[in-house]
């Protein structure tokens, strides 16, 4: 359908610079018969000219048509790599946060991705946003990823060899453990036994009082525990 538009358009406008230029010579030599001077001070109608030119614009269009619309090089991106910075899902938990419509993106509930200015409502989303394509062409990298060599390899088996050693625990780290423990676990046991010596101290017998005293003060039916 678009080429046999393109055609019957091409058609027209040929048939309309010949409808035109035929106007324009009847012009001219109406002009020269009317005033009955010599023009040849102007220039002269030249219609294979004018032909020419028509000829080779339609030449330029129809090449223009035909010539596909040229694309930019491919983006060369950056393979996929390991991330580089832990990624922060509980900073905000058990928080109350004041959300109105005008808020920017950055202050509204859920977790902003400042890449691609976006929010996500909940954590599991959110790891699905950071790890998916649209996330990583925002950063410039494709979803391949880089075939590693043998010495990478190597050097990363030395990297995890290093940790594991500064990680593990010996034998005698694990006796020292124990005894650690046992001492809290004496120490503990000593302070609650001061501190239940401490209260029978402190509980002693009340002074007996003398009957007369108590007569006195109207405490008369106190006795004391003491038998004459």
């Amino acid at each position: 359908m678009s080429n046999t538009s393109n055609n019957v358009s091409a058609e027209f406008r040929r048939w309309f610079w010949r409808i035109l230029f035929s106007f324009q010579i009847i012009n001219m030599i109406s002009l020269n018969q009317v005033a009955g001077v010599d023009n040849t001070f102007r220039r002269k109608f030249d219609r294979e000219e004018y032909l020419e030119r028509a000829r080779e614009r339609e030449r330029q269009e129809e090449e223009g048509r035909a010539k596909p619309k040229g694309k930019g090089p491919p983006v060369q991106r950056k393979p996929l790599k390991h991330r580089d910075y832990e990624v922060d899902l509980e900073s905000r938990l058990g928080k109350t946060q004041v959300v109105t419509p005008v808020a920017p993106l950055s202050q509204q509930a859920g977790y902003y991705c400042s890449v691609c200015e976006c929010v996500v409502k909940d954590s599991a989303n959110y790891l699905d946003h950071i790890n998916g394509k649209k996330h990583q062409r925002a950063l410039g990298m494709s979803m391949r990823v880089e075939r590693a060599s043998l010495e990478q390899v190597q050097e990363r088996f030395e990297v995890l060899k290093k940790r594991k050693d500064v990680g593990s625990f010996t034998e005698q780290d694990l006796d020292e453990r124990i005894l650690k423990q046992q001492q809290e676990e004496e120490e503990r046991k000593r302070l609650r036994r001061e501190k239940k010596k401490e209260k029978k101290e402190k509980a002693v017998e009340e002074p007996e009082i003398d009957p007369d005293v108590a007569a006195m003060m109207g405490f008369g039916g106190f006795r004391s525990s003491n038998k004459k």
